[in-house]
């Protein structure tokens, strides 16, 4: 992943957009990181889209409905839970793969 201070992306901003459509930018200031840069085509991969776009009608009741077949499924024992570090281990597995083949 690239890293960029902040006056070098401001010095430099069309690198930084070429850049970020390649890999992920970490944006620095005094070198400490302090945000990210990613893509459109990336942030469509995220949970980022779901934080800016108005829901439709009915979306909370449907997450509800979602949320709680989930909950009466792990307690009558048709599903289980996973434990949090494996799951994040696959995630980032996930990301690093999907960094490395647009890298490639």
């Amino acid at each position: 992943m690239k890293t960029m201070s902040a006056r070098d992306a401001k010095a430099h901003f069309g690198e930084l957009m070429d850049a970020m459509q390649r890999e992920p930018v970490v944006l620095t200031k005094n070198n400490r990181p302090v945000g990210i840069f990613i893509s459109l085509e990336d942030a469509a991969d995220s949970l980022i889209p779901e934080m800016f776009m108005d829901k439709e009608p009915g979306y909370d009741e449907w997450v509800q409905a979602k949320v709680g077949n989930t909950l009466k499924n792990l307690n009558s024992g048709k599903t289980s839970l996973s434990e949090h570090d494996p799951v994040m281990e696959r995630v980032w597995q996930r990301v690093f793969d999907k960094t490395k083949s647009i890298s490639a």
